[in-house]
């Protein structure tokens, strides 16, 4: 099944907030990274990025179900990398290659090159797919506690 990416609006985002939650909570519990886990964040920490003129929250969409949300950081200069982050595909939809076809279709909508990203040394899969996906390690990594690190990632 293919996607498609669909801006939310601002009216979305309760919705966003609520499929984060779903979709982060098991992470947050295995890790417990209170401060970096998105399934710990407020509405108001996901309205004062959706206002960001460099942000677009997408919803990660096959046939007309939502299935995941994706935001994109794009300042539109070459001089500013892009950035996925987050990037969600609910429990019951994961395992699908959804995600792997919402990194395509954003980088086909913001552009192939000059990504970046950060996810969790100690998930493999996550690991695997952004290196799958072209992305390289920069060598760059952030200790979050004594269960989790963060390895970033970037795309040329």
């Amino acid at each position: 099944m293919s996607i498609k990416l669909r801006p939310a609006k601002l009216e979305d985002i309760e919705k966003i907030l609520q499929m984060q939650k779903e979709a982060f909570n098991e992470l947050l519990k295995k890790y417990q990274d209170y401060d970096t886990n998105p399934a710990n964040e407020s509405y108001d920490d996901i309205l004062f990025r959706f206002n960001q003129p460099e942000t677009t929250y997408y919803f990660i969409e096959t046939d007309e179900t939502d299935v995941g949300v994706i935001r994109i950081v794009d300042f539109k200069d070459s001089k500013r990398k892009k950035r996925i982050s987050p990037i969600l595909i609910t429990t019951k939809y994961r395992g699908r290659k959804y995600a792997q076809q919402a990194i395509l279709e954003a980088e086909r909508i913001h552009g192939k090159s000059c990504w970046q990203l950060e996810t969790i040394l100690q998930e493999p899969g996550n690991c695997y797919l952004y290196e799958k996906m072209g992305y390289k390690r920069t060598g760059k990594m952030q200790v979050i506690n004594d269960k989790l690190t963060l390895v970033f990632y970037g795309k040329e």
